[in-house]
């Protein structure tokens, strides 16, 4: 089997509200890899707000896709070697780390579905189903609707929602949270994300805030490039440390690892590499005793979640339109059914090529 055509496209999604509060549309530059004999492999990568996407579909279209025509699709990691090595001049992060990640998903799918296998069994599976929480809770939401949101979560069976805390005075964010709290009740536990808003002091000071909140998780309190200051973070706050969006590599977790700077890894399917490397973090973080919870998107997550045994939880953000993909999992009693369709599951619907083309 030979690799013979990769299709690339970008596509135009609107969020519907309350999200495109945040963020109006997201871009997703899906790939389609094509061989001579056999199922074709579908991939995307999503660039939340439409920045980059079509920086993203250059990179593959330029510099990935001509490293991967005429060989084995089943080759998988010595086709992820080569374009992680391909361009020496380009570290794999940041959009050459999105455009991979396209490529190594699709090359999977295509894998799977050869061998008949949903690929958190090919990989070896755990479970096939995985609880969820819900997800946004953004600063520009009035009250009413971060708990609106929320109970719309809580609605569909989720134990867990997380919000943003982004003020600049950590006295509103707390009053925040503290509303949140009362209005959710104790069935309802929250975790709360930063999104890299606060340098060192900051953060342990908004923590301190926080504390009586039992809350599950501190997310990314300073700048994701530097482990240092979330390890200072993470040692002197009571609340765990959550971390790993914005990390693309092995490399990088490892050294979120040594410096013990979280309990909860992030890694995003999507923006790290694909599956190949979020495998390998999530085998790594086992070797420590730390849960891996996947940055979203949900849908990309679920397969490697069923495949190892430190999985946590999906993160649930609601914001697919329907008529956007085939085999899109529904959360149900507050979890996750992973798909025993071939592959990761997941076909675009028939005609949102044409609806949804930037």
């Amino acid at each position: 089997m030979k690799i013979v055509a990769i299709d690339t496209l970008q596509l135009r999604v609107p969020t519907p509200h309350p999200i495109r509060l945040a963020f109006p549309e997201n871009r997703l530059v899906a790939v389609t890899i094509r061989a001579d004999d056999g199922p074709t492999g579908f991939g995307y990568t999503i660039a939340f707000g439409g920045g980059g996407g079509e920086a993203i579909q250059s990179y593959i279209e330029t510099r990935l896709k001509p490293l991967l025509l005429g060989e084995d699709p089943h080759f998988v990691e010595r086709l992820w070697e080569r374009m992680y090595r391909g361009d020496r001049g380009v570290r794999r992060v940041g959009l050459a780390g999105y455009a991979v990640a396209a490529l190594d998903i699709a090359l999977w799918d295509l894998v799977g579905k050869a061998a008949g296998l949903p690929l958190h069994k090919l990989w070896g599976a755990v479970s096939d189903r995985i609880p969820a929480y819900g997800s946004g809770g953004y600063p520009m939401y009035p009250i009413e609707e971060l708990i609106a949101e929320a109970q719309r979560y809580v609605a569909v069976g989720c134990r867990y929602y997380k919000m943003k805390i982004h003020d600049p005075d950590p006295q509103v964010n707390r009053r925040r949270v503290e509303t949140l709290r009362k209005a959710l009740g104790e069935q309802v536990r929250i975790m709360v994300d930063v999104n890299q808003k606060c340098d060192v002091l900051g953060a342990i000071r908004q923590a301190e805030l926080l504390q009586e909140f039992d809350l599950v998780w501190y997310e990314e309190p300073v700048l994701a490039d530097d482990i240092a200051a979330c390890a200072e973070v993470a040692h002197a706050i009571r609340i765990p440390v959550a971390t790993g969006e914005n990390n693309y590599t092995r490399f990088e977790f490892r050294e979120i690892l040594e410096r013990k700077a979280a309990r909860y890894l992030m890694p995003d399917v999507c923006r790290g590499n694909g599956f190949s490397e979020t495998l390998k973090i999530g085998h790594l973080a086992g070797a420590h005793q730390i849960a891996v919870t996947p940055h979203t998107p949900h849908e990309l997550s679920l397969p490697v979640l069923g495949a190892l045994s430190n999985g946590f939880l999906a993160e649930y953000i609601d914001w697919v339109p329907a008529d956007l993909f085939e085999g899109m999992p529904l959360c149900e009693g507050g979890c996750f059914h992973i798909p025993d369709r071939p592959g990761h599951g997941i076909a675009l619907a028939s005609g949102a090529d044409k609806k949804y083309r930037a």
